[in-house]
């Protein structure tokens, strides 16, 4: 990383399987211009409930780095991208930032290259880079001219292994990420309160730490701590290499066993994790600011992911999040904004994308002269109705078919079938459950969408957060 700017940590999104990778919009630390995708043609036609989304071709190394490629030959243009299954949540007591600040790090240099060159390298032959760091996984991407990909492949299989870090890079990168994190928590009383509301929510599971850092532990970290975490979890055997763009499977494994296949297998790495313990209050985070312009209100409930909790539930919370606040013809946007008119926005997001615990949460913007009070309990009465009524078959059709289209954007985007499929590998999950996410989807029920709306929206699994302007004077 050679800069602060080009660093893209965690990624909790809205949108189904995963497909928050293919719409730029704002989290801490993101950048959106950094992840301009090349669209092409875009299909708006419903997929079939029993097709795939990318059709991937895959192929594991003798040294257990397993690899994808999605096919994409449009243009002769790949995306390479190697996902390491590490993030903050596998950090340890007092590192936390640490994920993030080797991600930094990396683009220093290594026994080979010195410092920056192999951005330099890539910028002359056309190519564009970044990188970004989640709770879960840390990956680095380049997209390139197809006939350049085996120079991408050499260099980033080079510094997989062969880092080389002074004291004063550390000292150097750690002012950048410090910076980082002043201008885009510490001077955001908007990011200060999601991350508050974060370490509130989660009483014992280390999503409650920041994915940057805490700032005190960040100037702490030393080339000691740096470097073992490097030795410990950059390893092939801990790397998913997915490759989207004009290639097949049959070119790219000859490329991959020549760069990435000659670096020894080392001893597995396990991901030991402390379980979440039963919640059973609710909890209330509050800031008040002189810089907000614009106060707003969220509640957010623990939920189950992919892989933790009553993941039975995860389909079904995908379908409630589309029909409740996804959108202009939501309840909660029609209910609040549209009819009664007391809020400027409304909405809602589940991710189910996680490795531990995940989150589904409800927000809104009062309109001037609205108190909070008032907002809480119109979102509260939407809530009670779903709770009590269920959801409508026309809302439960409109929402698959909303849910399917955003497939069919992930399947024409270059970059979209490599960060999804990379991401879900990095937590654990098969490449069956992205394939198999249209028919899941397609199968979900009025009766599920209503018992999965009960198992979650409980106010004792909560955080409610206020965000109020500070009077002065």
């Amino acid at each position: 990383m050679t800069s602060a700017n080009k660093c893209e940590p965690t990624l909790k999104g809205t949108l189904p399987l995963r497909l928050k990778y293919l719409f730029p919009y704002f989290v801490p630390y993101f950048v959106p211009g950094a992840l301009a995708l090349l669209l092409f043609s875009l299909a708006w036609t419903p997929m079939a409930a029993n097709a795939g989304v990318f059709n991937p071709e895959t192929f594991t190394l003798q040294n257990g780095m397993r690899v994808v490629v999605v096919q994409n030959h449009r243009v002769p243009v790949v995306t390479h991208m190697v996902w390491y299954s590490v993030g903050s949540a596998d950090e340890g007591p007092g590192e936390s930032g640490i994920a993030h600040f080797l991600e930094h790090l990396m683009f220093k240099g290594t026994k080979k290259r010195a410092p920056g060159e192999f951005s330099k390298i890539l910028a002359r032959n056309g190519g564009s880079e970044n990188a970004f760091t989640s709770s879960d996984y840390t990956a680095y991407f380049q997209t390139v001219a197809a006939n350049r990909l085996e120079l991408v492949m050499e260099m980033e299989a080079d510094r997989m292994t062969n880092l080389v870090l002074a004291e004063s890079d550390v000292q150097t990168e750690k002012e950048v990420v410090l910076e980082e994190r002043r201008s885009r928590t510490d001077n955001n009383p908007g990011a200060i309160l999601a991350e508050q509301a974060t370490a509130a929510l989660f009483l014992n599971y280390p999503y409650r730490r920041p994915v940057i850092g805490w700032a005190h532990e960040i100037e702490a970290l030393s080339l000691k701590n740096v470097m073992a975490f490097y030795k410990k979890w950059y390893a092939p055997g801990n790397a998913i290499l997915v490759v989207a763009g004009d290639i097949t499977a049959q070119e790219l494994k000859p490329m991959a066993e020549k760069y990435y296949g000659r670096i020894p297998r080392s001893p597995p790495t396990p991901r030991l994790r402390p379980t979440e313990p039963p919640q059973s209050a609710g909890r209330q985070v509050t800031l008040k600011d002189k810089r907000v312009r614009q106060p707003s209100w969220s509640r957010t409930f623990l939920a189950p992911s992919m892989l933790t909790g009553e993941t039975q539930h995860v389909y079904a919370l995908e379908v409630l999040a589309d029909i409740l606040g996804g959108g202009a013809t939501s309840r909660l946007n029609r209910a609040l904004v549209v009819d009664g008119k007391i809020a400027i926005s409304a909405g809602s997001y589940y991710g189910s994308d996680e490795r531990g615990p995940s989150r589904f949460g409800l927000h809104a913007t009062p309109k001037p002269g609205v108190s909070m009070q008032t907002l809480e309990k119109a979102v509260e009465a939407e809530v009670v109705k779903i709770l009590q009524a269920g959801v409508s078959q026309s809302e439960l059709d409109r929402a698959k078919k909303r849910m399917q289209a955003q497939a069919v954007y992930a399947r024409d985007s270059l970059q979209g079938g490599a960060r999804v499929l990379g991401s879900a590998l990095a937590i654990g999950m098969k490449i069956e459950d992205v394939e198999s996410w249209p028919e899941r989807i397609n199968a979900v029920t009025i009766e599920q969408v209503q018992a999965a709306a009960k198992a979650v929206l409980q106010e004792g699994h909560s955080v409610t957060s206020l965000l109020l302007q500070k009077k002065t004077g």
